[in-house]
């Protein structure tokens, strides 16, 4: 039996229990995505990108999808709605935020989902937890590696804060 397909979840929070929300997150991927929870990387405490707000706390969830990327991307939509994810301003704070960023070796664009995600090559809160799970992974359609990417990734205030809940 070859290796299983693996996802690779942003999850990142800047309101409300922070650390709460992160526990929620893991919980409801465990319990309502058909999905397997794999593991999590470290937490970052990281500035915002976007208006001024409170920084995020970002991580990445590492599954084993059992669903096609939609159907996948929908389910996370509906568990930041579960956490009264709101949005009404363009990268303003949030209670939740899942991103897809990868999809096994898939790349994907169509209106409602891009895999890898647009943003992925050039954030840093994405790139540094996404390195403590898989460094050696060579993004799709990039042929570099996360830790490449993460290496040339423009700066900003990452620092680790502790351990994913």
């Amino acid at each position: 039996m070859g290796l299983q397909m693996r996802a690779y979840v942003g999850v990142g929070t800047n309101l409300g229990d922070r650390w709460g929300y992160l526990a929620l997150a893991r919980r409801k991927l465990r319990d309502v995505l058909d999905a397997g929870l794999v593991r999590a990387s470290p937490v970052y405490d990281t500035e915002p990108v976007g208006p001024r707000q409170p920084r995020f706390l970002n991580a990445v969830l590492e599954l084993e999808p059992r669903l096609p990327p939609r159907r996948l991307l929908a389910l996370l939509l509906e568990v930041e709605l579960g956490a009264r994810r709101r949005r009404d301003v363009r990268h303003g704070p949030r209670t939740l935020d899942l991103d897809l960023l990868l999809y096994g070796d898939l790349v994907l664009c169509t209106p409602k989902l891009t895999v890898p995600h647009p943003a992925l090559l050039a954030r840093r809160f994405v790139l540094a937890p996404l390195a403590e799970l898989c460094p050696e992974l060579i993004v799709p359609g990039s042929g570099r590696t996360v830790a490449e990417l993460l290496r040339a990734a423009p700066a900003q205030d990452v620092v680790k804060a502790g351990l994913y809940p």
